[in-house]
């Protein structure tokens, strides 16, 4: 997007590591958590906030997606769908957690706090009024169209108010 769009891109990390690659690679970035981080930010700041990869280890979603859609016109929320057929099938004849390429960690090694699928991310942004602009369903390849709440890897959307 910057060199592109010549977008302002700024983010918002937790992870000293992943801090020093943003600023390696020329993007600002602060030291900060997400569940605390927008309070400084006046309405509608950025044109998007992305929070990819982040919902399933956010302590406070509601207070995030209310803040993220504050801030932002937009908000791109990215997430590994926990339904995938991969992950029942790995619970259901191994009894034991999933370990899949979008899930890679053991339940006792897991950045995440919270196993989400895709109906109930459709289920929260229902009950909290969040408009859903579009959705996106990824397979290891490709798209999914069919029952993306079963063979869908990751999902995104793009939500407004």
């Amino acid at each position: 997007l910057v060199a592109k769009r010549n977008a302002k891109v700024q983010g918002i990390e937790l992870n000293e590591q992943s801090i020093y690659a943003c600023v390696e690679n020329g993007l600002s970035v602060f030291h900060s958590d997400i569940d605390s981080g927008l309070k400084g930010y006046p309405d509608k700041t950025f044109d998007y906030i992305i929070l990819n990869q982040t919902l399933q280890e956010i302590k406070n979603i509601d207070y995030v997606m209310e803040e993220s859609l504050r801030v932002g016109h937009k908000v791109i929320v990215g997430f590994p769908n926990f339904a995938h057929i991969g992950s029942r099938l790995m619970l259901f004849l191994h009894g034991r957690a999933p370990v899949t390429d979008s899930l890679p960690h053991t339940w006792f090694d897991t950045p995440n706090l919270r196993f989400l699928s895709i109906k109930d991310f459709e289920q929260f942004c229902s009950k909290k009024d969040i408009k859903v602009l579009h959705s996106y369903y990824l397979g290891k390849k490709h798209g999914v169209l069919l029952l993306p709440n079963l063979f869908a890897h990751n999902a995104i959307f793009v939500l407004t108010r």
